[in-house]
């Protein structure tokens, strides 16, 4: 290890929804998306991190293994990882050497070496596809997803295995022609192991009014069980690996 000191928020230890089995959860501070329905506003920024040597997260991460089972492992989160790319290979490399399973949880947004190294280190992607039309999509987050779609076609064709996350917000990413578009994109892909379709909640709302901060989905009511079947069926006519968390 290099002396890396990575940009951690906070951890989850025994995490049961971001990856599979029991994970610890490593939420790193700094994003690059502006998600209108983003539910932890204090990742965004860069201040207020907590500079992590990557030996402590390997400390914790072995002392937790024994919890992880055959399944379980790292996850990291945020924020998005790849912001911080080149500080996480050396700390990838020390896990692995452990035996130790890694997740990351990215947007895609980033796409240079660092980041598809760090990548090919890792064990499962967890894609966050925001919406597929691009012109919704840059409303919604600020920015394109052309770079989101480059990373997912890097991962199939580099044989990296991958979920597909989808956070389905009423009249904001619940439009059927648009997932309707994101499958038929998405039906030949070998890599996708699994689709994940997230309920928007309102969990984080709390935090913009903490930090003084406006909340873009206000009045947003959160999906009913006929708008999440209709989207789940929409998936499932082209994968069967479908499931709503």
């Amino acid at each position: 290890m290099d002396g890396s000191m990575i940009k951690v928020h906070s951890y989850e230890s025994m995490g049961t929804y971001d990856g599979p089995g029991l994970r610890l959860v490593v939420f790193l501070q700094g994003c690059n998306f502006r998600c209108a329905y983003c539910a932890n506003p204090d990742t965004i920024t860069c201040d207020g991190d907590k500079p992590t040597p990557v030996e402590e997260i390997v400390r914790m991460a072995v002392s937790e293994k024994p919890f992880f089972g055959k399944k379980g492992g790292v996850t990291f989160s945020g924020g998005e990882p790849t912001m911080q790319a080149r500080q996480l290979i050396p700390l990838f490399e020390a896990l692995k050497s452990e035996g130790i399973h890694i997740c990351v949880d990215t947007n895609g947004s980033i796409v240079n070496d660092d980041v598809r190294k760090l990548l090919s280190m890792t064990d499962i992607v967890l894609l966050d596809v925001k919406e597929f039309n691009d012109k919704r999509h840059k409303e919604l987050t600020e920015r394109s997803n052309s770079n989101t779609l480059a990373t997912a076609k890097w991962l199939e064709e580099n044989g990296k295995a991958f979920w597909l996350r989808y956070v389905l917000v009423p009249g904001i990413t619940s439009f059927r022609e648009d997932i309707e578009a994101l499958c038929a994109h998405f039906a030949s892909y070998k890599m996708i192991q699994r689709i994940e379709i997230l309920p928007y909640h309102t969990l984080g709302k709390h935090k913009y009014e903490h930090l003084g901060m406006p909340y873009r989905l206000e009045g947003v009511k959160e999906n009913t069980p006929e708008e999440i079947d209709e989207a789940a069926n929409i998936f499932r006519k082209y994968f069967d690996c479908v499931c709503v968390n």
